[in-house]
């Protein structure tokens, strides 16, 4: 990943532009780590609901952690499942205070 600076991440795509991205939540699921992100670009109003991404996070042969696309299904809605997951349990625990 490059560019890190309080949760930002500038990813360049195939055509060789640069997104920034704000890294919303991380989590670990089959031995393996997942970044949610959005653009940081987008300010969605509150009937717009924000575009996310989600990665997989890997080590490159440096040490370095990259984002690398979910290209399986099953794993995608996998990951997606435990995202929804949290963000309940969250969204549960607020609602009790």
């Amino acid at each position: 990943m490059a560019d890190e600076q309080n949760d930002l991440v500038t990813l360049v795509d195939e055509e060789g532009q640069e997104h920034q991205f704000s890294l919303v939540d991380l989590i670990e699921l089959e031995e393996h780590r997942y970044a949610l992100m959005i653009p940081a670009e987008d300010k969605p109003t509150a009937e717009d609901e924000e575009e996310a991404y989600i990665f997989r996070l890997e080590t490159d042969d440096k040490g370095e952690d990259v984002l690398v696309d979910i290209e399986d299904e099953e794993e995608f809605e996998r990951v997606c499942a435990a995202f929804d997951e949290m963000d309940e349990t969250v969204e549960d625990d607020d609602a009790e205070e």
